[in-house]
This record gives C-alpha cells, sequence and structure tokens, in this order.
C-alpha cells in the first residue's frame, strides 16, 4: 500500500504478508490520517523497514509501526487510540542513523557494492571453516583468523546479529562501528568497537575452497571474496515522543 504525493516521496509501507500490519493499519485509520503525516509510516517489523530503506534509499523520513515481535526500529503501537492521537499532533523525534557501505569483489571480480542500516557480515557457505585476514584502517588485526564469519554492525543494528554472535548491544546513540567474529577458533578474537570513521577490510585467504558470501540487512550478494566497509550517508527514522531508547535497550535486548 502507497500513497504518492508530488513532489515529495509520502508513501504508507504495509507489509503485505504480515495480517498484523493490515490490522494495526485499519485501526490507526479510524483515528487519524496517516497519508497526511509529513514522514512515511511503516508498518510491519524489522526486517520489513530495512527491507523500505533498501529499497527507497534515504529521501523518505520514516516513521515504524510495530506489527512484528521484537521491533527495536520500530514505535509501540498500543494502545492504539493515543498512538493515533501523538500521530495526529506530530509529537515525534527524527533522529539521524548512519548507514554502512561495503564495497567488495566475488573470486571471479564481479563488484559488489551495498548499504546497511543494521549489519553486514561475511560468513561461510561450506562445511569448512571461513579463514580470513582482517584489516583497520591499514592495521592488520589478525592475519589468519578461523571462524565462521565476522559481523560488522552500527550501533543501531549492534543489538542483532552482533549481539546474537556475542558482541556487546550499544545505545544506538552512541558512534562507532561494531566488529564481531563469529564463532572464532584460532585466535579468540573478541569483539572491538572502532571509531565512525574506521575502514574495515575484510579477505578470504582460500575463497576457492572456504567460500564466503557477503549479506547487507539479510540481503546475500552472493560470493564474495573481500569486502571494505565503512561508515557512509545517513537514513533518518522518526519516534513518538514515548519512545526512550535507554528504556527499550534494557526491555527487549538485556532482559
Amino acid at each position: 500500500l502507497s500513497h504518492n504525493f508530488i513532489g515529495a516521496l509520502l508513501m504508507i509501507l504495509l507489509d503485505p504478508n504480515n495480517p498484523r500490519a493490515g490490522e494495526v493499519y485499519s485501526s490507526l485509520c479510524e483515528h487519524a490520517d496517516l497519508s497526511a503525516l509529513p514522514v512515511t509510516p511503516v508498518l510491519g517489523g524489522d526486517g520489513w523497514m530495512l527491507n523500505c530503506i533498501r529499497t527507497h534509499g534515504t529521501e523518505p523520513i520514516y516513521l515504524g509501526l510495530n506489527a512484528g515481535h521484537l521491533g527495536f526500529l520500530m514505535n509501540e503501537c498500543e494502545p492504539i487510540s493515543e498512538v493515533a492521537a501523538e500521530l495526529a499532533a506530530r509529537k515525534w523525534s527524527v533522529h539521524r542513523f548512519p548507514r554502512l557501505r561495503m564495497e567488495g569483489r566475488s573470486s571471479d571480480g564481479t563488484e559488489i557494492k551495498a548499504r546497511a542500516v543494521n549489519d553486514i557480515y561475511v560468513a561461510r557457505t561450506s562445511g569448512q571453516s571461513a579463514n580470513l585476514r582482517i584489516e583497520i584502517d591499514g592495521v592488520t588485526a589478525v592475519d589468519r583468523l578461523v571462524c565462521d564469519g565476522v559481523v560488522v554492525a552500527t550501533s543501531l543494528g549492534s543489538t542483532g546479529y552482533n549481539c546474537s554472535a556475542g558482541g556487546t548491544p550499544c545505545h544506538p546513540l552512541l558512534p562507532g562501528i561494531h566488529i564481531t567474529p563469529i564463532s572464532p577458533h584460532t585466535p579468540r578474537l573478541r569483539s572491538l568497537i572502532v571509531p565512525p570513521d574506521s575502514v574495515i577490510r575484510i579477505e578470504a585467504l582460500t575463497p576457492e575452497r572456504r567460500p564466503l558470501q557477503a549479506v547487507s540487512d539479510g540481503f546475500s550478494h552472493g560470493e564474495a571474496c573481500e569486502a571494505v566497509i565503512r561508515l557512509a550517508d545517513e537514513v533518518r527514522l522518526a519516534f513518538l515522543e514515548r519512545h526512550n531508547f535507554t528504556e527499550m535497550l534494557v526491555r527487549k535486548i538485556l532482559r
């Protein structure tokens, strides 16, 4: 479902595969005109939000309304009447979050380019572990890391795969890039956080025998043997006045 207006990209983005998203949309429409908002409402879960940003880019201001499970990128939408009142009164704040940019290549020389709000990772696609070299700002962090892969995440995305792989969940407003090995064997490289202007280079040492794939925000770009990752542009997300990042982090992640 989308509404387009001349001179601006204003839409309502509703996950067609999520029945709950349709229910939330119908309930909100009883109290507020979503099409009149100067933001782009996104109804669904975190995965749907990431898909919408990948599809529509950084021009819209996205306001997520959670109809999924975790909903870390979204606003809670209960009680409906109060949420609708806040939307009608335009009681929200817009936050800018950096996106990661990946420039990589496959073994046959094909270029791979991607952007990600949450994370970019490289991971093995065979039964053998990956052998990786990792450089940070031209400094070799590890010559040969035997592992399942490596996650590179933003602070906003640090609560996702980064956290599941053993990384520290971070407050989304803190700057930095998170680097977390996936099941490291040798050496036992720990997760680390580097400055936001850092450049991370990940190279597969034996891609023909130990193939990898590159994935950005859940979208696979296929086989890759090298990835250079850094922060790039920003995406704007709107959160209602009731939203508290610290409370959300504690309630949804730390508990």
